[in-house]
């Protein structure tokens, strides 16, 4: 299956674009799928464990099944106040 990943912020830096095509086996889940991300791209390793995931537009968790042709946003912490 493929899935598109969006990289924002200093996910974007990290991975050095904008977004991805990425290739996954069947019955993939998003913790396979962000192990894939970071070895297309190992500057984004240091970050994996502060990154949220959006799956077609929800925030999703470790566990949850990608879908082919699914759209994963990764999402870097916000702070500010």
């Amino acid at each position: 299956m493929t899935v598109t990943v969006l990289f924002f912020a200093h996910a974007r830096d990290r991975a050095g674009r904008a977004s991805a095509r990425l290739t996954l086996p069947e019955g993939c889940l998003l913790e396979d799928a962000l192990a894939a991300v970071v070895r297309e791209h190992p500057a984004l390793a240091p970050s994996r464990p502060h990154l949220a995931v959006a799956m077609n537009g929800r925030l999703v968790r470790p566990g949850t099944p990608v879908v082919d042709g699914a759209e994963l946003a990764l999402l870097p912490p916000v702070s500010g106040g």
